[in-house]
């Protein structure tokens, strides 16, 4: 399985909450992450995202369905994403679209076993792979990459 997370670009300050929407720099930021993931990425990718408007705008910007997940919204539990990924078991490339602190305490778990407040940058993304091979789970980090460095 892979693992993609990626954390909404930069957006508005405002309320409510869920209505914030991407700023200028932040509709940069996911389209030229989309540019730079498109073809990177296994067919039938599936890709969840969290109900918020910045989430949904940072994902529009790869151009493929997805599917709203109020499950992995702001203040999901890093389990609670893993979850519904269907990690580690899901067959294929699941791209989740979320939020920080949540997305950080994702890598941290899958990296070091705990959830800790691990911070992930604005529009960056994290690509983690899950395999079995004789017999040991084997978890790795492949990419971790944030919009300034495209």
């Amino acid at each position: 399985m892979e693992l993609i997370l990626w954390r909404h670009a930069e957006a508005e300050d405002g309320t409510p909450d869920s209505a914030r929407e991407l700023t200028e720099k932040g509709v940069k930021q996911a389209r030229a992450m989309a540019e730079w993931l498109k073809p990177r990425l296994p067919k039938n990718t599936r890709m969840i995202v969290s109900p918020t408007e910045r989430t949904q705008q940072t994902a529009v910007a790869l151009d493929e369905d997805f599917e709203t997940v109020k499950e992995i919204g702001p203040a999901a539990s890093a389990k609670a994403v893993l979850a519904a990924a269907g990690w580690p078991d899901a067959k294929g490339a699941v791209v989740v679209v979320g939020h920080q602190p949540t997305l950080g305490e994702v890598a941290a778990l899958l990296i070091s076993g705990e959830p800790a407040g691990w911070h992930m940058r604005k529009g960056a993304i994290w690509w983690f792979s899950h395999k079995t091979k004789e017999g040991v789970e084997e978890t790795g980090l492949r990419v971790s990459i944030s919009p300034d460095m495209l």
